[in-house]
């Protein structure tokens, strides 16, 4: 059967009427009120399970213990740790045929609080913390940032934390030499201008009150205490609670609309979120398919997509085959031809073409705002390093899919060939033998504490998923 031949636009601007104007609007408010609320990859998992029950959506988990089957249009999903998800709506087809895949990651650059952080310097409390993922250190002082996550006692009780979002918290910062005194700085490597061990963030300068008592003793650490002390009074907690916590300190804020036109979106944690939402809005606008579709959102990508979270893990793959034993249809052979079957699309952002930074791109091979969902044939560095590099006959299907759709879309390369590179998580899940392609919403400012991303690219990346989905 022919193509039919659709007009192709410039931009996806281009080709919007009114309707099509009002929901990309409606579809960036939505995400803009999700990538507010959930920063870590624990937020983003407890938001997505709640809205996929209320979808209809069953834990596996619950479908084992109650000895139950599944069938043909039931929704499944498997949390994993509170930190990755995988979500399943089983199609009309054999399992054995293969699945749609579509994989983002929930986890962005950060800083993590160490496990013994709190300390006094010249009576000033700080908090020590390890970076988390590829950063620009500098850019993360003078920064307004609130700490979000959780606090385990030896009880097992779990404190949920989030300080310095709401109007009336206080928030918190790294400090940075003001530009008076900062001549020997001004001449480091920008690599070297801010130190690893120097992110330090300021918690506290009150002192912890002198009992009468106490007075003619020495007193240590006064504001540190005080700091434990009101923690303590909130939270229920002790000094050593921080060992089994997992606390994260991001930008402080709401994401907000950039520009006068309203046409971009500036938030933390675009990288992966903005694909991880549009992926996710994909899987619930779907009721009914023929071959069963999946949705993957994982965490550690950022450093490796190690650890029991992230996509080197077997979490998926044991779901998978507790899913085949529900269906009463599981074999060794049966689970790996359903995964060599498998089409998937790595769904993870690209860098957008940055006109104050031409140097670094080759512009015919660059995304741009506004041209749609980007397609990386190949990541990785330099010589393709680490990279997945897709098949032509995968591209070719799906040009063909997006093309029936009137989706668009765009390819690009991340930069200049010597210029560095990246990578996601395409090559792992094709290690199984399933054709898979890098493809997101491109950004600026990536990995930087607020990074920035066209309304239309996220409209149209949420219509390619949709349609891959449907019909790959």
């Amino acid at each position: 059967m022919e193509n039919k031949l659709i007009k192709k636009y410039s931009y996806a601007w281009d080709k919007y009427d009114s309707n099509d104007m009002e929901r990309v609007f409606e579809l960036s408010e939505r995400y803009k009120g999700f990538i507010s609320k959930c920063k870590t990859e624990r937020e983003c998992v407890e938001e997505m399970v709640s809205i996929a029950k209320e979808k209809g959506y069953r834990d596996l988990n619950e479908i084992i213990k109650e000895k139950g089957k599944i069938s043909s249009g039931d929704k499944i999903f498997v949390n994993n740790r509170d930190k990755a998800l995988a979500l399943f709506l089983i199609g009309t087809k054999s399992l054995e045929a293969g699945m749609n895949i579509l994989g983002a990651h929930v986890d962005s650059p950060r800083l993590d609080l160490k496990q013994n952080p709190l300390y006094e310097d010249t009576e000033l409390a700080q908090l020590k913390t390890h970076y988390y993922g590829g950063i620009k250190k500098y850019q993360w002082v003078t920064t307004p940032l609130a700490i979000h996550g959780v606090i385990v006692k030896k009880d097992g009780e779990k404190i949920k934390v989030v300080i310095g979002e709401d109007e009336k918290d206080p928030v918190f910062g790294v400090s940075d030499l003001l530009i008076h005194l900062s001549s020997e700085q001004m001449e480091k490597k920008a690599s070297k201008v801010i130190e690893g061990e120097d992110l330090n963030v300021f918690a506290g300068s009150i002192p912890m009150k002198e009992q009468e008592e106490d007075k003619d003793k020495e007193k240590k650490d006064r504001v540190k205490k005080n700091v434990l002390e009101l923690l303590n009074r909130k939270y229920g907690i002790c000094e050593e609670d921080f060992v089994s916590a997992e606390l994260e300190i991001v930008p402080s804020g709401k994401a907000r609309d950039y520009g006068f036109d309203r046409s971009m979106i500036m938030a933390y944690g675009h990288d992966d979120r903005v694909c991880a939402y549009t992926s996710f809005e994909a899987m619930m606008q779907l009721e009914n398919c023929g071959k069963t579709c999946v949705t993957l959102l994982v965490d550690k990508e950022e450093i490796g997509s190690v650890g029991a979270t992230g996509m080197h893990s077997k979490f998926f793959e044991n779901a998978l085959a507790e899913i085949f034993e529900l269906a009463g249809k599981y074999s060794g052979l049966g689970l790996r031809r359903a995964l060599s079957n498998s089409k998937m699309l790595s769904s993870d952002v690209s860098a957008a073409f940055d006109p104050n930074y031409s140097s670094a791109m080759e512009k015919n091979n660059a995304a741009y705002f506004g041209k749609g969902i980007v397609f990386n044939k190949y990541t990785g560095s330099r010589g393709k390093s680490g990279s997945n590099d897709a098949n032509p006959e995968f591209i070719a299907e799906i040009r063909n899919i997006l093309d029936r759709d009137n989706v668009s879309w765009q390819t690009a390369e991340l930069g200049k060939v010597d210029a560095g590179g990246g990578g996601t998580i395409a090559y792992i899940l094709a290690q199984y033998n399933m054709d898979v392609i890098d493809c997101g919403v491109a950004l600026h400012n990536m990995h930087a504490p607020y990074e920035i991303a066209s309304k239309a690219d996220i409209y149209e990346t949420l219509r390619a998923y949709y349609s891959f989905l449907l019909n790959a």
